[in-house]
């Protein structure tokens, strides 16, 4: 089996230190990478949008090599958790946690 180098062995108590706890450095961790998934995603969508045609033409989809080089290079791309993870222990993001006395009705 082929090792895959985007797979790094994570020191657990790093992802702890910022929130004290591992969930919530979870959580704030995966909202970031939501954000980032998003966003990647509509910029794809946009590019990929000026291929679009009413016409599927079978000469015109062998011919779309741009088309294919564009998703080809999202694919290369680091994925939005690891993405999110690396912001997260460098401490570039920027979070609030709320208090549990906030979530609880009266």
């Amino acid at each position: 089996m082929a090792i895959q180098p985007s797979i790094i062995t994570r020191d657990i108590e790093k992802i702890i230190d910022p929130t004290g706890n591992i969930y919530d450095s979870v959580v704030v961790i995966s909202h970031r990478a939501r954000q980032i998934a998003v966003n990647i995603k509509e910029e794809l969508n946009a590019k990929l949008a000026e291929f679009a045609t009413t016409v599927d033409n079978l000469e015109e989809v062998f011919e779309n090599r741009e088309q294919i080089e564009i998703s080809k290079f999202y694919e290369r791309m680091p994925k939005p958790t690891t993405t999110a993870t690396e912001e997260f222990l460098e401490g570039k993001l920027n979070y609030r946690m709320r208090s549990t006395t906030e979530a609880l009705p009266e």
